[in-house]
């Protein structure tokens, strides 16, 4: 619902979430009776040792992990590089598979390893952002040694086939990372029955805070990784530094909240969000000027992605658009929100084959747990609304 002190509805969940019930709460507790540093062997840091362990336990039991499988990182950033520079750093070095529709954060880590001497190749998308199975055997084969899979794309919404791709790479055992970090925050799934290696999530798009993530890691390929950041030795010696059992806490209070999920129901999760976000497509379909993009089923359920062009068919800028409805009391994104604002043509729509004209008239609507279903009329209204301002401005 619009929130009665800016009557603004917040539809960019895929870019952060605000907290969920209680998160907050729990927070401030544990920084008031856990504050000390975990690694302190007096009563003080003890019991911050204590609220850490216990909000990990609390999380991998969310994911039917083990904690010992689960390492604190300040964001998943940190843990897609924790994840690739880690195995890479104690093999030879071959070809490292990642798809053409990665987040910002695979691709830099992937040209860093690039420099290291690693073959770094894009798995090519079809028109609908889905990597082609008809190249698994092709692109499995030697020399690739490592392969990174967004499970869920944050701009475009499109589901990867994650379970097929795990299966073939676990038969030729090549480990699978996975930025599962948008499908997270819609269910989580069983870690137990996910045949991929590392995962990679973060707190603040599941409606936790900011600055922690997590990285889910196999005992076998954990005891294979080299550590990122040395110092104190923490999170098992993978990831040093004085850990926050304070934003633990409200990590593990977010995800409670998650539903669990079979990992090939992803898009059928989200709650009940799915409906919403249908309604919402089904109303903005109508408008010639607006074209859904990215896989229209096998999608995240809480996410719309259109493209955006005028009365004579020519792509409106996104940018321009965006800070339109903005003036009417949407918040919605273009592309990925984890870009830096560029304005530039989007790596993802460009893989996917758009023409270049409309490379840059992508748009993005996230929802989340804070809307209803009273919520559709005002913000299709709303929608037209800053439609029309863009086209006359």
């Amino acid at each position: 619902m619009a929130r009665p002190e800016t009557n603004r509805f917040y539809l960019d969940a895929c870019a952060t979430a605000p907290l969920r019930p209680g998160v907050f709460e729990r927070m401030a507790e544990v920084q008031a009776q856990a504050w000390a540093n975990p690694s302190s062997l007096h009563q003080d840091g003890i019991a911050a040792a204590e609220a850490l362990e216990r909000a990990r336990f609390q999380i991998a039991s969310r994911f039917t992990a083990l904690p010992d499988e689960l390492v604190f990182t300040s964001s998943a950033t940190e843990s897609v590089h924790l994840a690739l520079h880690g195995l890479a750093g104690r093999q030879a070095t071959g070809r490292l598979l990642i798809s053409a529709v990665e987040h910002p954060a695979v691709a830099g880590a992937a040209q860093q390893l690039s420099h290291q001497g690693w073959d770094v190749q894009e798995w090519p998308v079809d028109h609908l952002g889905r990597i082609r199975l008809d190249l698994i055997d092709e692109l499995l084969a030697p020399p690739t040694r490592l392969v990174s899979l967004i499970w869920g794309q944050s701009e475009v919404g499109t589901l990867q086939p994650l379970l097929e791709v795990a299966e073939a790479c676990r038969a030729r055992a090549i480990p699978l990372h996975t930025d599962a970090t948008q499908v997270v925050s819609q269910g989580i799934p069983s870690w137990c029955d996910l045949p991929v290696d590392l995962l990679t999530a973060s707190a603040h798009k599941c409606g936790g805070p900011r600055g922690i993530g997590l990285l889910l890691v196999r005992p076998e390929w954990r005891a294979a990784m080299t550590p990122q950041l040395l110092g104190g030795g923490q999170e098992g010696g993978l990831r040093s530094g004085t850990p926050s059992a304070v934003l633990a806490a409200g990590m593990a209070s977010a995800i409670d909240q998650v539903e669990r999920v079979d990992p090939s129901a992803m898009a059928h999760s989200g709650n009940g969000i799915a409906h919403l976000r249908d309604a919402i497509r089904e109303r903005l379909a109508t408008d010639p000027r607006l074209e859904i993009c990215g896989d229209p089923h096998d999608r995240l359920p809480h996410h719309l992605s259109l493209l955006v062009r005028d009365d004579q068919h020519q792509p409106i800028s996104a940018r321009h658009f965006v800070r339109c409805l903005d003036r009417v009391g949407l918040a919605v994104s273009s592309g990925s929100a984890c870009s830096s604002g560029k304005d530039s043509d989007s790596a993802v729509l460009t893989a996917m084959g758009l023409p270049q004209a409309f490379r840059r008239s992508g748009i993005r609507i996230s929802l989340g747990h804070w809307l209803s279903a009273d919520d559709l009329e005002p913000i299709v209204e709303r929608f037209q609304a800053g439609l029309e301002m863009a086209l006359h401005s």
